[in-house]
């Protein structure tokens, strides 16, 4: 439906900070209902080796005024057409719930299309994609009910929840997202050959450690699991051990022989 809508001209790049001595780029894939702020101090902490890209998805930030996707198969080639200019040096992907999804199917897409693929997947708190979501559906649900749904979540600060205005410009955009997400249909392809690492909050009650553990399917190369204290929205609660295991992880990636052949 959302692929018959015409886009305005803002790239799906919110920011690049370029660095002079950096060897690969971080693609970060927001949320449902996040926009590339989430990430907006990211690049203060990690090496100097690593650009951090924000992308930004319609409906939010300088794309606000672009209606949000409510299929993946669109937002996948939405983003791929914005971001092949940025594909110039070896890069990966870390997406977070949502954002997971997104960045796996996108790096799926870039196979297919024979361009430049991820050097290493960062997937959080989300479950493999062949599992099937035993929840019902809720982005379809009536305000009141689809309310109370995004409130368990713990993801929407309490200001904006008890804020009607700001509710009435957040619930289009979260409808759109939980869309995303809960009318998505995996269809089984080959691995791919880049390392896997998934993040998931050991108090997350949403994503199941079985269900991350499931990631390991999807690539021929190394994967890893890592579980930190939180709950679905651990990214934020333990930002900093996150992004150490980002950098420790990225660094001895671009100490690799494979890394090296691939440049």
């Amino acid at each position: 439906m959302s692929s018959n809508i015409k886009r305005q001209p803002n790239p799906p790049v919110a920011e690049l900070r370029l660095r002079p001595h950096a060897r690969i780029r971080l693609f970060c894939f927001p949320y449902a209902g996040g926009s590339s702020q989430i990430f907006r101090n990211w690049s203060d902490s990690l090496s100097q080796e690593i650009e951090v890209c924000l992308l930004q998805l319609p409906g939010r930030g300088n794309r606000i005024q672009e209606p949000a996707h409510t299929g993946l198969d669109a937002l996948v080639q939405d983003i791929f057409e914005g971001i092949i200019p940025y594909l110039s040096k070896p890069f990966a992907f870390f997406g977070h719930s949502m954002g997971a999804l997104v960045s796996f199917e996108l790096a799926r897409y870039l196979r297919r299309m024979q361009a430049p693929v991820p050097a290493q997947l960062f997937l959080s708190g989300r479950s493999a994609p062949q599992i099937p979501d035993a929840d019902p559906p809720t982005y379809n649900l009536p305000e009141a009910e689809f309310i109370k749904a995004v409130r368990s979540l713990n993801g929407t600060p309490g200001e904006v929840l008890e804020h009607p205005e700001l509710m009435r410009l957040m619930i289009p955009l979260l409808r759109a997202d939980f869309s995303v997400c809960q009318t998505y249909s995996y269809v089984a392809e080959s691995p791919l050959n880049c390392p896997i690492t998934a993040f998931g909050g050991l108090e997350d009650n949403e994503v199941a450690r079985e269900s991350l553990e499931a990631w390991r399917e999807h690539t021929t190369d190394d994967f890893k699991l890592r579980m930190l204290p939180g709950d679905h929205f651990f990214l934020h609660s333990q930002q900093a051990q996150l992004l150490r295991i980002l950098s420790q992880e990225l660094y001895q990636l671009m100490r690799t022989e494979r890394f090296h052949i691939n440049v």
